[in-house]
């Protein structure tokens, strides 16, 4: 579904992205991983059309998404969350999941009343969980809420692929479990990327795992398979693979 050649984002001499290759196939959830710097937002803001590569190519379900704006890779199936959830406060949930729905629709019929709401934002709800608080202010939501919320706007579009950047962060521990809950139930209809660093959540909820650091992949596997190797206990986890030698169970 997804494939990444040789891409290089470039940033005032600094390289960001330093001939990354990455494919990822229909239907899985593949989670990105990597020390502070390593290049993972970038690399969503390449798939998004946010940042432009120096060099490579980035095909989607065979489109090369190299030099199109966001709004027309957004209609070719790609969704994304950023790190701060961005949701309309003033409206209430289901207004939030309508509007996200209505980006296909004509200009002309926006401002035609409504009865009811679509499939797909029926969908989306009852996906994340948020009926009981439909008719709620956004501005009110907690932090988790919010979060599932913007996941859902993403659904309601009907994206083939998703990326999440960092979807847990600042959350509680029982939110936590309830996205990757979340996260696991969408899989089964999409595919999936998450920008993530809490690594208790990613044992929990990952099947492959990709490393990146300083702009390239460093290695990429299951979960056991990445957090076993020398180099990602070195540049991730922090320790030297003397260090885990010796270690207790």
């Amino acid at each position: 579904m997804l494939e990444l050649r040789d891409v290089q984002v470039v940033f005032d001499g600094f390289r960001a992205l330093d001939g990354v290759d990455l494919t990822v196939p229909e239907g899985e959830l593949r989670f990105l991983i990597g020390p502070n710097g390593a290049g993972k937002t970038t690399l969503i803001d390449v798939i998004t059309g946010l940042t432009r590569p120096a060099a490579g190519s980035v095909r989607f379900e065979g489109y090369d998404l190299v030099g199109r704006k966001e709004h027309q890779i957004v209609r070719l199936g790609v969704g994304r969350t950023f790190q701060t959830s961005v949701v309309f406060e003033e409206l209430t949930v289901i207004e939030n999941l309508d509007l996200a729905a209505s980006f296909r629709r004509p200009l002309w019929s926006l401002a035609r009343r409504r009865r009811g709401v679509s499939e797909a934002v029926e969908q989306a709800l009852a996906r994340t969980g948020l009926e009981e608080l439909a008719e709620r202010s956004a501005g009110v939501l907690s932090h988790g809420q919010r979060q599932w919320l913007e996941i859902g706007m993403l659904l309601a579009q009907r994206p083939r692929l998703l990326l999440l950047d960092e979807p847990v962060a600042g959350m509680s521990k029982d939110e936590r479990e309830r996205t990757g809950e979340l996260l696991t139930q969408i899989a089964d209809e999409h595919t999936v990327i998450v920008v993530e660093h809490d690594m208790e959540f990613l044992r929990r909820h990952a099947s492959k795992v990709s490393v990146l650091h300083e702009g390239k992949v460093l290695v990429e596997g299951s979960v056991d398979e990445v957090s076993a190797d020398p180099r990602v206990q070195e540049v991730y986890l922090g320790r030297r693979p003397s260090d885990v030698v010796g270690e207790r169970p």
